[in-house]
């Protein structure tokens, strides 16, 4: 099932894999730890990562 996410609503909690340069290791964040914590989390997407624009 694909979910629609729109422009100010909530966004269903997930978990991505992250590299953290400082250790040269991988990590991961959880949104639900992020909204926990009371800070405000700003999700940025785009498209066309890598390539040639």
């Amino acid at each position: 099932m694909t979910e629609t996410i729109q422009v100010g609503s909530a966004v269903p909690d997930f978990n991505l894999t992250t590299y953290e340069p400082s250790s040269g290791d991988f990590g991961e964040v959880s949104l639900a730890d992020l909204k926990s914590s009371g800070k405000w989390t700003i999700l940025f997407f785009y498209p066309a990562d890598f390539t040639f624009v």
